[in-house]
């Protein structure tokens, strides 16, 4: 299992299956502010409310000249079918076999009613215009967690 990176590395490298024939590459967000977050399962509450909230918030994310990127390992289809369920207006990668998600350490042992399995953690990734990790958050909380992202995007 790959170290996690921390706060003032660059952030590693990736490439993520998008809806139709689209990629995502952190080279793609070269010279912009990138929002990377992971979660757990789409359609399910938090995760829901998390991609809403930074739907509603996209404008001003894009006034900070700031791109966003949700990453979990549901499938290519199921991304699109979440998107228009809920009117998405964020990137969702797929990223099935879950490397990029363990290569930025959100793939954890989890623990629920007593019984641990592997799991996404809720996690957040800001990374600047140079590709280095300007902030993380780890174990998200899904209330107010947008607006935290925000201010440290507008601040970057």
């Amino acid at each position: 299992m790959a170290t996690a990176p921390q706060e003032g590395e660059k952030a590693p490298d990736f490439t993520l299956a998008g809806e139709g024939d689209r990629t995502f590459s952190l080279s793609d967000y070269s010279g912009r502010k990138l929002v990377l977050y992971f979660y757990p399962k789409d359609d399910t509450p938090g995760c829901t409310k998390q991609a809403i909230g930074f739907t509603a918030d996209a404008d001003a994310f894009a006034a900070a000249d700031t791109a966003i990127l949700g990453v979990s390992k549901d499938t290519v289809a199921k991304h699109g079918k979440f998107r228009e369920k809920h009117d998405l207006a964020i990137d969702l990668g797929s990223d099935p076999e879950g490397e990029v998600i363990e290569r930025f350490g959100a793939w954890v042992e989890k623990n629920m009613y007593g019984r641990k399995y592997m799991g996404i953690e809720r996690s957040t990734f800001l990374i600047d215009r140079d590709g280095t990790i300007a902030r993380i958050w780890r174990k998200v909380r899904v209330k107010g967690h947008v607006e935290q992202v925000l201010e440290a995007a507008r601040a970057l």
